[in-house]
């Protein structure tokens, strides 16, 4: 008891904040693979598709396929290979490679969830077939994860703190956007977004960590 008093009065309330925000997201993707993926619990989604059925537009049907495409991998892969290039001209050879990281290995745990579960997708998409399997929403996790390193590529650079809060502010809604997108499109469910966004900011916390424990490690980025 005494060493958990001790490591509470020198861990900061940024720290704190970080670390509840990753017990939170976990215990919420593992609420939702539980009850409504593998329960089968679908009063929820049933829900929402029925609102957004209700709601739905021709317009805003091509609006969301727009908006959609920046989730896609089409438009994702190319944005990764920039982004490395750029830091191996740039000479940043560290975040070339943490970038290139991130890319491979949140793929690969996106895809390996997917086979876990296997939770079958909607019917009737609003305007594809879709392959693959449904949870969790690919397109959201992948550019929640992607516009993550963007808004830490803004956050150090030197602007006016006001900016960089526009940035990240305008990058999460572009991230948000997508995940709804999804939803409106009826080729996710509501809970697949949801868990998507929870996966993606255990993942990106937990790289964080393991990168600043290495910093400390090694003494240098």
């Amino acid at each position: 008891m005494k060493k958990i008093q001790h490591w509470l009065q020198h861990i900061s309330m940024k720290t704190l904040l970080l670390i509840l925000l990753f017990i939170t997201c976990l215990v919420v993707f593992i609420y939702i693979a539980d009850e409504n993926v593998l329960e089968n619990e679908i009063a929820f989604d049933a829900r929402v598709m029925a609102f957004v059925a209700a709601h739905t537009t021709p317009l805003l049907i091509r609006v969301m396929r727009i908006i959609t495409f920046f989730g896609s991998s089409q438009f994702l892969l190319p944005a990764y290979v920039v982004l490395v290039i750029f830091f191996i001209v740039k000479k940043n050879i560290t975040y070339a490679l943490d970038i290139a990281f991130i890319a491979i290995s949140s793929t690969a745990l996106m895809y390996l969830v997917k086979q876990l579960f296997k939770r079958h997708r909607p019917l009737l998409p609003a305007f594809e077939t879709t392959d693959g399997y449904s949870f969790p929403s690919g397109h959201s996790f992948s550019s929640f994860v992607f516009c993550s390193i963007l808004g830490y590529l803004i956050w150090m650079l030197s602007i006016k703190r006001s900016w960089k809060f526009i940035a990240v502010f305008f990058l999460l809604s572009v991230s948000v956007a997508i995940g709804l997108s999804r939803i409106i499109l009826n080729v996710h469910f509501a809970t697949d977004v949801i868990a998507a966004f929870c996966l993606g900011i255990v993942y990106m916390l937990a790289f964080w960590v393991i990168k600043k424990r290495g910093i400390k490690k090694t003494g240098s980025y």
